[in-house]
């Protein structure tokens, strides 16, 4: 099956945070707060897709309140934050909904990514991710993260299953 086939199948998003919804770079406050840029179009597309009745994860090592917020304004839900295991974190979301891994499609871009991107039916990455991934992921996005790689992948899936519109 290629990665077009296997996009056809997804009923479900999940996605990091660092690297994959913001670019890798943090902005620090003089109290030591730290600020992060997201792409409003991947927000748009995480919108468009809740609406159309599929899952999104959030799991991040990340502690961000800033961050939570957004996402929870995004209308996502279910988000594993300060997380140092991120294979605990997606196998207590598969089961608290009773989900097929191979129809979930996940999206990091380092190191930590690298266990869930194994047990999911389609890993992909932002094309700036750790070289690591490459060997594992089914898709590489060609935008970087914080840059669209988010909307990319989502409607890539709605658009493969009739559901992306422009109304």
């Amino acid at each position: 099956m290629n990665h077009l086939e296997v996009f056809s199948t997804i009923h479900t998003f999940i996605f990091d945070v660092d690297g994959v919804l913001t670019n890798n770079e943090v902005l620090i406050t003089e109290n030591g707060e730290l600020l992060r840029k997201m792409n409003v179009r991947d927000g748009l597309a995480i919108k468009i897709a809740i609406d159309k009745g599929y899952k999104i994860a959030i799991i991040t090592g990340g502690r961000s309140e800033g961050v939570k917020k957004r996402l929870e304004a995004l209308g996502i839900k279910d988000i594993y934050s300060g997380i140092s295991n991120k294979l605990e974190a997606f196998e207590e979301f598969v089961d608290l909904y009773e989900l097929d891994p191979v129809g979930i499609l996940y999206m990091g871009d380092d190191l930590p990514d690298y266990p869930v991107m194994r047990r999911v039916g389609l890993a992909t990455c932002p094309k700036n991710s750790a070289p690591e991934l490459f060997p594992i992921v089914n898709y590489v996005s060609p935008l970087c993260g914080g840059e669209g790689c988010v909307r990319d992948v989502i409607e890539k899936v709605l658009r493969l299953q009739g559901k992306w519109s422009e109304d």
